[in-house]
């Protein structure tokens, strides 16, 4: 009778793992920290401008995590998730030197399908995903020193805008877990992003931006 007993509670005790393991039909809830570094190969400003006259874009920090939910035991849709960054626009090329001239706030809407590696229930679990990225631009602002290069006028100042566009990106990552239900998740994506800046004056820039994004963040299944 005990060791019926000791063999039920053993089953149990295995389903109960299964539930919390990346099984088909595991739903798996992250949050952490997203950063995203541009890897900025700009263009030049069109004419009339001073030659060789480009752009760049610092990184930025945000709370993001995401929702992951398993099709099979190996392949996953994942919805990466991230309050807006905040992008400063440098000088650069011929204006390099001149520090910051404008800013833009930036919201990549993304989604993955992704094959992950090893057994349901390994404790670490390595990934790959491939998937289309959506940046949206807004609320882009220059300031006096855009104005200054630009031609413009403190009465009339050069504003700036960024045209919001659909990407390829590709992730790899990997899952470890503390327990039975939280994990720590870490994730690269590599985003291939082009984009248009346009000025009120009627001058235009080409920028690939081909940002990477590192994220870290601790979840939990269910």
């Amino acid at each position: 009778m005990k060791t019926h007993t000791l063999a039920m509670a053993c089953a149990l005790m295995l389903v109960a793992g299964a539930t919390h393991a990346q099984t088909a039909g595991t739903w798996m809830l992250r949050g952490g920290l997203t950063s995203i570094t541009p890897q900025v190969d700009s263009g030049n400003l069109s004419a009339s401008s001073l030659p060789g006259t480009q752009i760049d874009a610092d990184s930025d920090s945000r709370l993001g995590g995401g929702l992951t939910y398993m099709l099979t035991n190996h392949l996953a849709v994942d919805l990466p998730l991230a309050l807006p960054f905040q992008h400063n626009l440098t000088g650069a090329g011929a204006i390099q030197g001149v520090g910051k001239i404008g800013q833009t706030k930036a919201l990549p809407m993304s989604v993955f399908g992704q094959y992950r590696f090893g057994e349901a229930q390994a404790q670490f679990r390595p990934f790959v995903g491939a998937g289309l990225t959506y940046a949206k631009f807004y609320k882009e602002r220059g300031n006096a020193t855009l104005t200054a290069i630009t031609g413009g006028t403190s009465s009339n100042p050069t504003t700036l805008s960024l045209d919001s566009k659909l990407a390829l990106s590709i992730q790899a990552g990997a899952t470890v877990a503390l327990n039975d239900r939280w994990f720590v998740e870490g994730t690269v994506v590599k985003t291939f992003l082009k984009t248009k800046g346009t000025l009120s004056t009627g001058q235009t820039i080409d920028v690939t931006l081909d940002p990477l994004t590192l994220c870290l963040g601790i979840g939990c299944r269910f």
